[in-house]
């Protein structure tokens, strides 16, 4: 079994990379004939990340992936998240809104919980009515990420997982601290009323 997954993943890495060529192209185009391509860029781009979670998932369930915890700005890495959403949203009518009361640094995996915000938000995006907004704030002695929308919620919040909340759960748990560790949670309501995602950090 991990033989064929292990060609499967091989599969995935390849195709990503083709992705990430194709994009390549497309920029070259735009650049050569003066066309606005961004969302096809974004397209792409976004099925490459999606792959590239896809072979997230496999490492981390497969206990063979290491973070690599490193303190980080953590209003720094919120504006990373809404730089990256933000034009794609707002092309879709979607305000993206952000509030990081945090200044100071946090011990965590930079790329991962990048990763993880971006896909909530993403996910948001696509089921919001006008608004999605991400918040960071301390809570005790943990750190706390939330992306909610004015969406219709999750239909069960307790049901099936995507791939990214897979990924999302593994990468909260990984993250321990003092023996205590991350968690994800998932829940209707919130000041939106729609869709609330919540990444705890110790």
């Amino acid at each position: 079994m991990h033989r064929l997954l292990d060609v499967l993943a091989s599969g995935v890495h390849d195709t990503k990379n083709q992705l990430f060529y194709a994009e390549s192209q497309i920029a070259e185009a735009e650049a050569k004939h003066g066309l606005d391509l961004s969302e096809a860029r974004y397209a792409i781009e976004t099925a490459a990340v999606r792959l590239t979670r896809t072979l997230t998932a496999y490492h981390l369930l497969r206990n063979d992936a290491t973070l690599a915890v490193v303190p980080v700005v953590v209003a720094d890495l919120c504006d990373e998240v809404v730089l990256d959403q933000r034009r794609h949203l707002a092309h879709s009518g979607i305000e993206l809104v952000h509030n990081c009361s945090v200044q100071d640094e946090w011990p965590l995996d930079r790329d991962l919980i990048t990763d993880v915000l971006n896909n909530a938000v993403q996910n948001a995006g696509r089921h919001a009515r006008s608004r999605v907004r991400l918040t960071a704030w301390n809570e005790g002695d943990g750190l706390h990420f939330r992306v909610e929308d004015d969406g219709p919620g999750y239909a069960d919040p307790d049901g099936g997982r995507s791939t990214g909340l897979i990924v999302a759960e593994r990468v909260a748990s990984l993250h321990e601290r003092q023996g205590r560790c991350g968690s994800m949670h998932l829940a209707n309501g919130g000041e939106f009323g729609g869709a609330v995602f919540e990444l705890r950090l110790p």
